[in-house]
């Protein structure tokens, strides 16, 4: 099954720097940087022992900059690679992370030629990789140089665990490589065992866990001034249709209370174009956040078109709907808004954080949506009523943060600091 793969990858990735252009034309790409996919690497490695971390995109960046801020001051560790896929995450790593003992690049193609050029380049002493991300060149060419390999914050899914079993001996000889599985959830446990991962413990997700010093940002204080008088409601992480639906629950909230605004952060920014010319389709008045003048009065919307803002949205608001969860995606991360006392909305598909969501239910911070009626009748009571923000809540996700950090930390120190 190896060759197969290794046969399907060399031809995919032969068309590589096609893809690659067309994905530059449509702003996908850094145009001054995809050949690092291509695993053309031009930043020499620093002497010294270096950890390499890999994580997909924004969410799974986001989550692991708490152990990023504790790792860096290992003394041991003269610096830490950090690999990406998309340009988002890329951008938020700019603007989000000053250390000088940390590096960027992204992650080259999975062909076995790129990740052979780049482990011997990069020559890691230790290598984590984030959530489901599971490259099998790479894997396999990490074990053949004796590297340590684990994977961090380990999610599978019911479909994504049914797909590895249609393959279930190429699954096992994969899953087995890793040194240990630390895993976030008791059904990702059950399904890393099944696939054959020797070692595994569950120490809850990452994603509770908060950043002190490396994420720091705060809106502008004239933003905050325009949004001082207004009763605001947040749309975070929506994708296509999601902001239709929420722009008609506005528009029957309006119906009963003035002075509301909207925030919508959708998903993937590259789409707000498309969103301003469907909400203007419904005669609602959108305000874009890179747009240097102030929103008058009657702005209906407030549209987020940047990277790496959507938490100091969520401090001004007191309700959230979180989107891929009207449509069949599985849902975002709810821990984020529910960390800053927000009360949440999703639609009926949240499959990829059901755990999270099962646990905010119990303390009636989240609640299910189907309609937009009852969409607009929940905020309606939300921003018409006096109760404030759970600090309860957010003491107990920051204690539970604490310790699933502290945990983690000490598992992954032990492949940094050898005892003597």
């Amino acid at each position: 099954m190896l060759i197969l793969y290794k046969l399907i990858a060399n031809i995919v990735y032969f068309f590589a720097p096609i893809i690659l252009k067309i994905r530059i034309y449509k702003k996908k790409e850094n145009k001054n940087r995809y050949t690092e996919k291509l695993s053309i690497i031009k930043k020499e490695r620093p002497q010294g022992k270096l950890v390499w971390f890999h994580s997909a995109s924004v969410g799974e960046l986001m989550s692991i900059l708490p152990l990023l801020e504790k790792i860096e001051k290992i003394k041991e560790i003269k610096s830490i690679l950090l690999t990406t896929n998309t340009l988002s995450s890329s951008k938020i790593f700019e603007k989000k992370i000053k250390s000088k003992k940390i590096i960027h690049q992204f992650l080259p193609f999975d062909k076995d030629i790129f990740t052979k050029k780049f482990l011997s380049h990069w020559l890691p002493n230790l290598a984590i990789f984030i959530d489901s991300e599971i490259w099998p060149n790479f894997i396999f060419n990490i074990k053949n140089k004796k590297i340590p390999l684990i994977l961090l914050n380990a999610r599978i899914t019911n479909k994504t665990y049914l797909r590895w079993k249609k393959v279930s001996n190429f699954a096992k000889s994969i899953f087995s490589n890793f040194d240990i599985c630390l895993c976030q959830n008791k059904e990702t446990e059950k399904y890393l065992k099944n696939l054959g991962a020797k070692k595994i413990k569950n120490l809850g997700n990452l994603k509770f866990t908060k950043s002190n010093s490396i994420l720091r940002n705060k809106l502008n204080k004239n933003i905050l001034k325009m949004f001082q008088y207004k009763k605001i409601w947040c749309a975070a992480s929506t994708h296509k249709s999601e902001e239709i639906f929420c722009g008609r629950a506005h528009i029957e909230l309006k119906k009963s209370l003035k002075n509301v605004i909207l925030i919508i952060i959708p998903r993937h920014i590259h789409r707000s174009n498309e969103i301003i010319k469907e909400l203007n389709k419904i005669n609602l008045k959108i305000h874009v956040h890179t747009s240097k003048s102030n929103f008058n009065k009657d702005t209906d919307v407030y549209l987020v078109n940047t990277f790496g803002e959507t938490q100091e949205f969520f401090n001004i608001s007191k309700s959230v709907f979180l989107g891929g969860s009207i449509i069949g995606h599985g849902g975002q991360n709810p821990i984020e808004p529910a960390r800053k006392g927000c009360l949440i909305y999703h639609g009926p598909h949240v499959n990829n954080f059901k755990d999270i969501y099962s646990y905010l239910d119990s303390y009636k911070i989240s609640k299910k949506i189907n309609t937009i009626n009852n969409l607009s009748k929940f905020l309606l009571n939300d921003l018409t009523s006096k109760k404030k923000r759970s600090i309860k809540l957010k003491k107990q996700i920051n204690f539970m943060g604490q310790s699933i950090l502290k945990n983690i930390y000490s598992e992954i120190k032990k492949f940094i600091v050898i005892k003597k």
